[in-house]
């Protein structure tokens, strides 16, 4: 390193320094409440610099930089408008980001080793979605639609809805998918000449671009097919920058089979393409896969593993790959030989890792959670992991948390099951204590290790809570995950049922006051324990499936159900099989039911279904819906709507008697 640049350093260093932000020591901890659900704020991805000295990461729509032990950092970016996506020049001299600071978002350039403003580089009409520069940092490659449309508001709207595509919906906006929802398409901006070129264009979609080493192509995912609405597929394709003319010119076809793939990045030396494949659109877990940059047979790098590889980075020298992958409740990171698919994990242990990034010497930026704290970044330096951050330190200083840990237990048929339980902060030994069993969306995901809102607060609320990944969970290979195909509800339910019977026999949880819960998938769940046992106190379904063939054309989902139960006129005895509200007669547990009025994911109908059967019933039950609220992205007091009103519901039917001890309970 030259001297001008350590004399930078120490400049930089000392325009970092400021006071470390904590709790007042003196301050009581107390317990968490509704008003907390957004206290804990999460950094986005770290990005290194070249050498390895700086760490720059979006924290609450500012962008900060950090020095790589963590001791000096500091905001360079102002409040009052929105910065993201840092990335550092070539020459780290510079550090370009998305701001909306001038009304749209656009890239901006700030230097970094010297005083001066940030300068504002693209003024593209519609705003710059994202930030992905050719390597020689003289064009920005571009996903968007050809034109902007305009929304119009329903109550304004003076045309009808026009539907042709197979997929005729989707769960965002007016929700229906017609021909004025047009497909992204490639661009490429010249920074120097401010122009705008299309390099894609038709009916068909492009996504996961990339650019090739020497910017004179771009290679991406797209399913080129007649219908491609039909199947999850897709395949990897090269567009030539420099011949294209917008009429799709220089288009070559690199894969050409059944299998969903995504992310493809060249080597940086330009000789291989590596990317995510997984064996279907639904159950498959993703690998990476490799092959030479001019096309020909693909290998599986990551065979031997058996787990979900969720993102990856080459190393520098082009020898080795970096990536992340589930792994019984957490996400490792680990990096494997291309030339000889060895894998080794570096971090591992009960953590979840989120995003990372990678510098020229293979030293890593990360960021993750432990079992119980809210992501943090960390660095790792020839296998030494070190904390960088500490973002929420002042909340957590105030808040009693309850304490989580993983558990292990067998389902009946003898397959291995693991849960996390969380127990309230307070929590006493001598007591056996209402439970809550928590089941994860999906189906294809995984409870994790860290803070979640929502756990902490049923908590803080007197409640055991029980989070099982049971089979169709991701972390535990792909027999496990396949495991429910055409069978939801059938194959999963013993395990969450076992994860239940395990905390009892732990002497947590008291038998008599429980309580189930879960959103989407979880919802679906939950629908199913109501209609398969009488025990549970309580229960709350969130958008959860109720009648599957009824949702056939009327939710996202066409796809999934043609590939996996084939069409219900054809199938039904398989549609009505998996369909709980079926078995809506045998319910005798008090439910509410909530949902978004437009979540065109899993639509409303299924809540109205089950609570307009519950009062035929005469079973205690309430529907709740959200106005203007698709599946996800609510209102912030929405949320709390969401969770104060389980939390009553569940406290009605299960806190009989919060005082029972367990000598009295066991006699």
């Amino acid at each position: 390193m030259s001297c001008r640049l350590n004399l930078s350093i120490a400049l930089f260093a000392a325009l970092l320094s400021g006071p470390a932000i904590s709790a007042d020591p003196g301050s009581a901890a107390r317990l968490i409440n509704i008003d907390d659900i957004s206290a804990v704020k999460r950094a986005g991805s770290p990005k290194l610099s070249k050498d390895g000295e700086l760490i720059a990461y979006s924290f609450e729509d500012q962008i900060f930089v950090s020095t790589t032990d963590g001791k000096t950092k500091r905001a360079v970016t102002s409040a009052g408008s929105k910065a993201s996506s840092p990335t550092w020049s070539k020459d780290g001299r510079w550090l370009y980001f998305l701001s909306d600071r001038s009304g749209s978002q656009q890239l901006w350039r700030l230097p970094i080793y010297s005083f001066g403003e940030a300068k504002q580089i693209t003024d593209l009409e519609g705003g710059l979605p994202s930030l992905i520069f050719s390597q020689d940092e003289s064009a920005l490659l571009v996903e968007r639609p050809e034109k902007t449309v305009k929304a119009v508001p329903d109550n304004e709207r003076d045309r009808p809805w026009v539907v042709t595509r197979t997929q005729a919906k989707e769960d965002a906006g007016d929700g229906y998918l017609t021909d004025e929802d047009l497909p992204d398409h490639l661009f490429v901006y010249d920074i120097a000449g401010k122009s705008l070129r299309q390099i894609t264009q038709g009916r068909y979609a492009e996504q996961s671009a990339a650019w090739a080493p020497d910017g004179k192509a771009i290679i991406f995912v797209s399913n080129r097919e007649e219908n491609p609405d039909a199947d999850y597929r897709t395949d990897l394709w090269l567009v030539n920058t420099s011949k294209a003319t917008g009429a799709g010119s220089g288009l070559v076809r690199l894969t050409d089979n059944n299998e969903p793939k995504s992310s493809p990045q060249f080597s940086p030396d330009g000789k291989t393409i590596a990317y995510l494949a997984a064996e279907d659109g639904v159950y498959g877990i993703d690998r990476i896969m490799i092959m030479p940059a001019s096309g020909g047979e693909a290998s599986n790098l990551t065979s031997a593993l058996d787990r979900k590889v969720s993102s990856f980075r080459f190393s520098a020298n082009s020898r080795y790959i970096y990536f992340l992958y589930d792994n019984a409740g957490g996400s490792h990171l680990a990096r494997v030989r291309v030339s000889d698919a060895r894998i080794e994990t570096l971090v591992g242990g009960e953590r979840d890792i989120s995003a990372f990034d990678i510098d020229s010497s293979d030293s890593l930026a990360l960021r993750l959670s432990n079992m119980n704290d809210s992501a943090d970044l960390y660095s790792w330096r020839r296998g030494v992991l070190s904390r960088i951050s500490n973002l929420n330190e002042a909340f957590f200083n105030s808040v009693k948390l309850g304490e989580k840990e993983k558990v292990s237990f067998s389902s009946p048929d003898g397959t291995v099951v693991e849960a996390f339980v969380t127990t309230p902060p307070d929590y006493d030994s001598t007591k056996r204590y209402p439970a809550i069993l928590k089941i994860h969306g999906g189906p294809v995901g995984q409870f994790t290790y860290g803070y979640d809102f929502g756990t902490q607060f049923f908590a803080a609320n007197g409640y055991i809570i029980i989070e099982p990944n049971p089979r169709g969970s991701t972390g535990r290979g792909q027999e496990f995950v396949r495991a429910i195909y055409q069978t939801w509800g059938i194959t999963d339910y013993p395990d969450i049922i076992a994860a239940v019977d395990h905390v009892i026999e732990m002497g947590l949880a008291d038998p008599e006051r429980l309580a189930v819960f879960g959103y989407s998938y979880g919802g679906y769940m939950t629908n199913t324990v109501i209609t398969n046992t009488t025990r549970f106190k309580a229960a709350a379904s969130g958008a959860g499936h109720g009648l599957i063939a009824a949702n056939y054309g009327h939710d996202i989902y066409q796809k999934w159900y043609n590939w996996e139960l084939g069409p219900p006129w054809e199938n039904r005895e398989k549609y009505d099989r998996l369909s709980p509200w079926l078995r809506v007669g045998n319910v005798k547990t008090p439910t509410i039911f909530l949902g978004g009025r437009v979540d065109w994911n899993v639509p409303v109908i299924n809540a109205e279904l089950f609570y307009q059967s519950l009062k035929t019933l005469g079973v205690d039950t309430e529907l709740v819906v959200y106005p203007d609220s698709h599946h996800g992205g609510w209102k912030e007091a929405f949320y709390q709507d969401y969770y104060s009103r389980i939390v009553a519901w569940f406290d009605t039917y299960t806190k009989i008697d919060t005082s029972t001890k367990l000598e009295e309970v066991t006699q």
